[in-house]
């Protein structure tokens, strides 16, 4: 959800923002299964654009509920991110 935060994007282009963030072995599948869950839980709508190089393009894009729910899953990211913190860089005894 983070990568279209921003911005929309058809699945190739999500796939391929994900592929530079430096998940190079993340599979088609993967992305497109998610997608339709993410659309089927409400998180994401979709809409058609014409295509210059090809067919017509699905774009993706966060609904409200979306948004809503990437900043739950940023929340607690951030709070075993800082339990982890915790745990491998413990404070030195003194």
């Amino acid at each position: 959800m983070r990568v279209l935060a921003d911005e929309d994007a058809y699945g190739y282009e999500i796939l391929h923002r994900l592929r530079r963030a430096g998940f190079e072995e993340l599979g088609d599948a993967t992305v497109y299964g998610t997608l339709r869950r993410l659309y089927k839980a409400g998180h994401l709508s979709t809409y058609v654009m014409p295509s210059d190089a090809g067919p017509h393009r699905k774009y993706y894009a966060l609904t409200e509920s979306g948004r809503a729910r990437l900043l739950q899953m940023r929340e607690a990211w951030e709070d075993v991110s800082a339990k982890m913190r915790a745990l491998l860089d413990p404070p030195e005894k003194g």
